[in-house]
């Protein structure tokens, strides 16, 4: 039974919005930073040890205790960002020390995005224009791809779509830089490597103050300061009206599709949530429609008490909740109350999701109040309420799409949106929602010629590229075979191997079983093959081991 607590978390307020006033760096001494990660370490034990869910207690104390001792040493700002470190630690997106306590004084007049293709300059200070739709190499000399490991602790990353949500904007303050050791010395100026029209440069940004940028939902606000590298003559229905209203529908006449954006969970000045659905569904009973393309991907929550009449509106239009006819764009943005409305758009009708994984977890942490630590008047924000939609055994880090869609630059830059084309254009022409039940039913019937041939096909498909086919196959197999079908068993951690060849731990699962039954030969081989795919892994150390064993 879910709490009376309404949720009213938004994601932007807190990224977006200063909260606290610090005092003076001079005027907190080492002791004085020490004694506000003490009342952090024993508030969180004291109100809200429920938080260690996925960190234990003793891992997250010895954190504290390695910043504590480094204190001493380090600058204000590389304590500023240790402290917003151990609040990350506990992975949800709503417990955190706010982006903007970190990027308040200085940060980078650029915009990244991270589109199908790599991270692009999705938008710039006008000064730096040049810079517009380049792709980016290097920060600060470090590879793109270690500077974003190096930033990801101080992230309160629920997943990898929460990271590429909000992650991004984590690389470019330099105070985050320095202190995770993406560059070497403090800076206001930072030089970037990119690469546009086929060439290779570097360039130097100073960073300016944070209410300098003109951003929202992840994108550049185009102003007389600010450029976008996306074509402005015409906006595609995503983006639509982004900044004027929270949600709208549009009837697309051709393809008889009704539209609907939806980027909040709360109440629009101007119209009540509740109010807006009944001129939907009205719309949608005085119109033929044949579908209905309802997208979350920029949704980052609100007040989840509002999902139900939206809900009970689709569940009572048998015409439209149907497989093939509603179609749920989610993206890296939906998050908080969107989860909600996510998982209750699962429970209750025959949507197929579109796009991209959301941000959060399918039942998490939400609900964040206010702990100001007591000399930098720093404030964290600390979650309280758990949200559980789905029974605990089938809760995972995020939901994904039955049909994978992302977008290039090259599609942003044009203005084309290949997840809507996704929903128009699709037709039930045996595609798979549901591959695991596929298979399933396939190996249950003993049919194994469509089985293998259905599940190596699968493992390819880049629409279903956010499951993970490598985990759930070899899982399945290797409970089969405990069950006492080890031929059944093995044949699938078999195919597993087949499927994800440069996958050593398939290989290593698949020789483990091997060498249980006998296949003493077979399992040497196949152990070999996992040091030659990862010779120097913790891995690799264990199968020495096993060979070792094997060869006397």
């Amino acid at each position: 039974m879910k709490s009376i607590t309404l949720k009213f978390i938004v994601i932007p307020i807190l990224f977006f919005i200063s909260t606290g006033i610090l005092r003076s760096q001079e005027a907190i001494s080492t002791a004085q930073w020490q004694e506000d990660l003490m009342f952090l370490q024993k508030t969180i034990h004291e109100n809200y040890p429920f938080l260690f869910k996925k960190i234990d207690q003793t891992t997250w104390d010895a954190a504290v205790k390695e910043l504590y001792d480094q204190i001493p040493s380090l600058e204000a700002h590389e304590i500023k960002v240790g402290l917003t470190r151990m609040v990350s630690l506990f992975e949800y997106g709503h417990t955190q020390i706010p982006f903007s306590t970190l990027a308040k004084e200085a940060v980078l007049p650029i915009n990244l995005y991270h589109f199908e293709d790599g991270i692009f300059v999705e938008g710039i200070q006008k000064e730096h224009q040049s810079l517009l739709g380049a792709k980016v190499i290097k920060i600060g000399g470090m590879p793109i791809l270690e500077a974003l490991k190096a930033v990801r602790p101080v992230v309160p990353v629920e997943n990898d779509s929460y990271f590429k949500a909000y992650g991004l904007r984590f690389l470019t303050v330099p105070s985050i830089l320095h202190s995770q050791g993406v560059v070497a010395t403090y800076s206001k100026d930072i030089s970037l490597t990119l690469e546009k029209e086929g060439k290779t440069f570097e360039y130097t940004l100073t960073a300016v103050t944070l209410k300098e940028l003109s951003r929202d939902y992840g994108f550049t606000i185009p102003t007389e300061s600010w450029v976008s590298m996306r074509q402005q003559d015409t906006t595609p229905l995503f983006l639509k009206d982004l900044n004027e209203k929270l949600f709208f529908f549009e009837y697309l006449a051709d393809t008889k599709t009704m539209y609907v954006r939806q980027s909040s969970v709360f109440n629009d000045e101007k119209e009540t949530l509740q109010d807006f659905y009944k001129r939907l569904f009205a719309a949608i009973d005085a119109n033929d429609v044949e579908k209905l393309v309802y997208d979350v991907r920029l949704n980052g929550g609100g007040n989840n008490y509002n999902n139900k009449t939206l809900i009970k509106g689709i569940m009572a239009r048998p015409s439209i909740n149907k497989k093939g006819s509603f179609f749920y764009i989610i993206g890296r943005n939906t998050f908080s109350a969107c989860q909600n409305l996510t998982n209750e758009i699962e429970n209750y009708t025959e949507a197929i999701l579109i796009g991209e994984p959301t941000a959060e977890n399918k039942n998490f942490y939400g609900d964040a109040r206010r702990v100001t630590l007591p000399n930098s008047r720093i404030n964290a924000y600390l979650s309280y309420a758990w949200w559980q939609d789905m029974p605990q055994w089938e809760n995972k880090d995020w939901t994904i799409p039955h049909i994978a869609v992302t977008m290039t630059s090259k599609d942003y830059i044009h203005n084309e949106d290949p997840v809507l084309n996704a929903a128009l254009n699709y037709t039930d022409t045996g595609f798979i929602l549901n591959p695991t039940q596929h298979l399933t039913q396939l190996f249950t019937e003993g049919n194994m010629e469509q089985f293998e041939k259905d599940a190596l096909k699968i493992a390819k498909d880049t629409s279903y590229k956010y499951a993970d086919f490598e985990k759930e196959f070899g899982e399945a197999g290797y409970r089969i075979f405990s069950q006492g079908a080890t031929d059944e068993g093995l044949y699938i951690m078999e195919l597993v191997t087949r499927a994800y060849p440069e996958s050593s731990g398939a290989w290593y699962s698949l020789a483990s079983a091997q060498e249980q039954v006998k296949q003493l030969d077979k399992a040497t081989e196949n152990y070999k093959k996992v040091l030659t795919l990862d010779p120097s892994s913790t891995l690799a150390s264990t199968v020495k081991k096993r060979l070792a064993k094997l060869s006397k």
